[in-house]
């Protein structure tokens, strides 16, 4: 039996605007579904908010995220990073740069004190994402 850990992000009333940027950075298939499509029980106007979204990319990454309806308590996103790490540099830098658009740069792609190449930003949508791309063995 496979098991996956993925980050799953919260948002309020940004979900559908969030999943499909990162669709944009990242590629891949994003899979939308609303409260209404599952006759959830939330305000009207929160029927066509996202209840479930997931984006599957081509490399195999999965990133998931719903809007938190009103009856629920939400908390901006804090206290954690999203990871993105390898060896594909070309690859690595384009999410990066696609990540940055709105984004605020914490700590720009540069080389790091362990030899490899580190990022750190807060993206439009409040959540953080660190890129590490690890150094060539020559």
């Amino acid at each position: 039996m496979t098991v996956q850990l993925n980050p799953y992000l919260n948002f309020k009333d940004q979900a559908r605007e969030a999943m499909e940027f990162y669709r944009s950075a990242l590629g891949g298939e994003l899979t939308v579904s609303t409260f209404a499509d599952f006759q959830a029980p939330v305000e009207e106007s929160e029927k066509d908010l996202v209840m479930h979204a997931q984006l599957i990319s081509t490399k195999g990454l999965v990133l998931m995220g719903a809007d938190t309806p009103s009856h629920m308590e939400y908390a901006p996103p804090a206290g954690f990073s999203v990871s993105l790490s390898g060896d594909d540099e070309s690859e690595l830098t384009a999410y990066w740069n696609r990540l940055s658009e709105g984004a605020e740069i914490l700590e720009p792609l540069a080389k790091a004190p362990w030899g490899d190449s580190f990022g750190m930003l807060k993206d439009r949508f409040g959540v953080s994402w660190l890129v590490n791309i690890t150094a060539s063995a020559a």
